[in-house]
């Protein structure tokens, strides 16, 4: 009998940032998922499509922006542990931008109050702990790490 095997989900995650170095920050909710916490432009890749490509959609899809592929930068990737969500695992993406075209508008109010840049080194206090964790990583230049494991991981370096 052939074993089925074990398939993880993906998301990609924008560090936006504007010509002041702010970082556009988005407040989820109704989601059932961190609802009323500032997180990124993110989202699932969909499937038959790279995580760029993922990433270009959905800053479209949330913010109304239009990106160039080739303007988002590799930033890291992180294997996340979700245990209070149904117990799944992450692999994110994250990539940086500072160029874009059109307004930023909040296109998907049902799911998000507000968009607005926030200075990185003052985050709001309910800002997603694997999104904090992933500018903290961000800003010391580390690419991989791993977030929300029952086992103490060690100190990243870059």
């Amino acid at each position: 009998m052939k074993q089925e095997r074990y398939s993880i989900r993906s998301a990609v995650f924008l560090l936006l940032f504007d010509d002041n170095g702010r970082i556009l920050m988005h407040l989820r909710q109704n989601s059932g998922y961190y609802d009323n916490w500032y997180s990124l432009v993110s989202g699932h890749l969909d499937g038959a499509e790279s995580a760029r490509d993922a990433m270009v959609r959905e800053a479209k899809e949330e913010a109304g922006i239009d990106i160039d592929i080739n303007d988002l930068v590799f930033s890291q990737t992180v294997h996340r542990s979700c245990p209070d969500l149904e117990k799944c695992e992450y692999i994110d993406f994250y990539f940086t931008c500072t160029k874009w075209s059109g307004e930023i508008t909040n296109t998907e109010p049902d799911k998000c109050k507000e968009l607005k840049f926030f200075a990185v080194d003052d985050l709001p206090e309910n800002t997603v702990h694997c999104v904090r964790r992933a500018l903290e990583c961000h800003d010391k230049g580390i690419k991989y790490d791993e977030f929300g494991w029952t086992f103490p991981t060690s100190e990243m370096k870059p």
